[in-house]
Formats: structure tokens, sequence, C-alpha cells
């Protein structure tokens, strides 16, 4: 994927300031993410502070477009000037590759990191944009859940090879698999927050009961309580009668834990990921790009009402 550029009006939204208050400091008619993170140093411009959030994309249901959402939210996050790190946790790469990158390009994945005991800094990589990094993952993580079965503390491996990186990011990002077993435990255990994608089906119900369950679980016998559960409604298209009765089942059953921004169903959102390139790149202003942009803004003032005071960015330490 090339490097996305910028309009100076697009600059002037990700600083946060209206564009007549640094006219004078906007002096290009297009910008890379490069020459926006050094405007932002130049004016101070960064977001207020979340503490340090380790957040998990996670249905236990596959097809819901978890992939796609987590990328474009972490990307967005990025252009926000927040710094992110996305740590693909699925066999298929497919985080990586809505990146603009190929896993089977890079030769260490996580599983170097939690089996092999590689740092976490030797397998994170740097994308087009100088504060968003991220761990790839191709077919080689296939057998992580089978190589941390004999270990000891198994569930808790990936919380503490984050130690090593996780002052340096505002937002972890984890993208999960699918599935329940090792990985996605040692997953849970590390994450504050969890978003659960679904689609406005009554098939969501089932992977929603198990994974609460699941959650509750971790409460009871491993004694960690995630901050924050939002249930996010993906691909939503409101002329199917069923996807309406489905939505408003969602509502009764969920009410605490459904977002109440929906993503509607959006082809340039699809055809951006087949294509490698998040949806802020490939049409900002796209149904999914507006519809993210929703969602993260009814996301942050939850986080930032948690966020312990005086706790300091970590967006300045990009590079």
């Amino acid at each position: 994927m090339d490097a996305p550029t910028y309009s100076s009006k697009q600059v002037a939204e990700m600083l946060g300031l209206p564009p007549k208050s640094i006219a004078s400091a906007l002096k290009q008619d297009s910008y890379t993410g490069a020459e926006v993170w050094a405007l932002r140093a130049q004016l101070g411009a960064f977001p207020p502070s979340l503490g340090r959030r380790k957040q998990l994309f996670l249905n236990f249901k596959g097809g819901t477009g978890k992939t796609s959402l987590s990328t474009s939210y972490a990307w967005r996050l990025a252009e926000l000037g927040y710094n992110v790190l996305i740590v693909d946790l699925d066999s298929q790469g497919h985080a990586t590759k809505c990146l603009g990158f190929e896993g089977e390009d890079f030769d260490k994945t996580l599983l170097n990191v939690l089996v092999r005991k590689s740092p976490m800094s030797e397998v994170i990589q740097k994308s087009s944009l100088p504060n968003l990094h991220f761990v790839p993952s191709n077919l080689t993580m296939s057998t992580v859940d089978l190589a941390l079965m004999p270990m000891a503390g198994r569930e808790f491996k990936l919380r503490n090879a984050l130690k090593e990186v996780e002052a340096q990011y505002d937002i972890i990002v984890f993208d999960a698999p699918p599935s329940f077993g090792l990985l996605n435990l040692n997953a849970l255990m590390a994450a504050n927050d969890l978003f659960v994608p679904v689609l406005a089906d009554f098939l969501s119900f089932h992977g929603l009961k198990l994974l609460f369950e699941t959650v509750q679980s971790l409460e009871e016998d491993l004694n960690h309580v995630l901050d924050h559960v939002f249930i996010v409604v993906n691909s939503f298209n409101a002329t199917f009668k069923l996807a309406k009765e489905a939505l408003e089942a969602l509502q009764t059953h969920y009410p605490e834990y459904l977002l109440p921004t929906i993503i509607r169903q959006c082809t340039k959102f699809a055809q951006a990921s087949s294509e490698g390139r998040p949806v802020f790149v490939a049409d900002p202003s796209s149904k999914g790009a507006t519809d993210i942009e929703a969602l993260i803004q009814n996301v942050l003032p939850r986080l930032r009402a948690g966020a312990a005071p005086g706790s300091d960015s970590g967006a300045k330490q990009a590079g």
C-alpha cells in the first residue's frame, strides 16, 4: 500500500484544530502521514490521554467483519494522534493484509515471542503511518495454541511479553481469530476492553452467549475483570426485516453493552479490506469510514472517563 496523503482540510481535522487557526502552518497542498506527525509535534496538537488501553476485537462466530473493523478503528486512532500497536493474532494474517502487507514476508510473528522467547520489540513492524506499528501474522501462528499447552503460566504469556513495549503506546489493538483457545485466552487476560463485532442476525446470539460465559469464568477463576465490553453491530442493512428484528433483540438483551453507533453495510469498506487498505485511505467519505468515526467519538469519552488523572500520553513517542 502506498503511503497515504492528506489535504490541508483533512490535516486540520486530524489535528482537531480549526483550519483558520493553523493556516500559517499549512504551507502545502498535501501532506504525508510523517509530515502530519511532524506538524502535530510542532503545534503540540496531541489528543487527550486515554491512559494505556489494550483492546481486543473478538467474536467466536466468524464472518462478522471483525478484522476490517479493528484495523480501520486502529488506523483512525493513529490518524487522530494516538500511538497505536496492532497485534495480529490470526494465522490467516488478515489484519496484516488490511494494513497493506503480506504475512509471509515476515520471518517473525507473535509465535517467536510467546514460544521462542524473542523480545516483542524484535517482532514489531512499522506501517505507513509513523505512529502506527503492528505485529504481523502468518500460517506459522497456527501452532501457537499447541505450543502454549505445556507451559507454566500459559494464560499470561502475552500480557507479560507486552510489558517490554506497552509504555510506548496509547492503545494496543488485538485482532483475534474466531475461535476459543489459549491464544485468545491470552488476549482476554491482557485486554482492558473487549469489542465484540456482531451481525444483526440471530446466529450471533449463540456466539455472544458463549463469549459472555467465558468472560464471566475469567472473572471468577482468574480474577480478571474487563473495564469495558462493547458490542458493535457491523454490516447492518436496514432494508432487511430480520436485521431490524435482530437489532431489537440485541437492544433488549444486551442494552448495557450495545454501542449506539451502528456500522452500516458498505461495499467500499469490504473492497478496501480486500485490497489491503483501511477504509479511511480508500474512501474517507464512505459510510464505513463515517460510521467508524462515529463509533470512535462514542467510545473515546468512556475511555477518558476511566483514565487516571495526570496519566501521560504515549502518542509523542512515535518513531
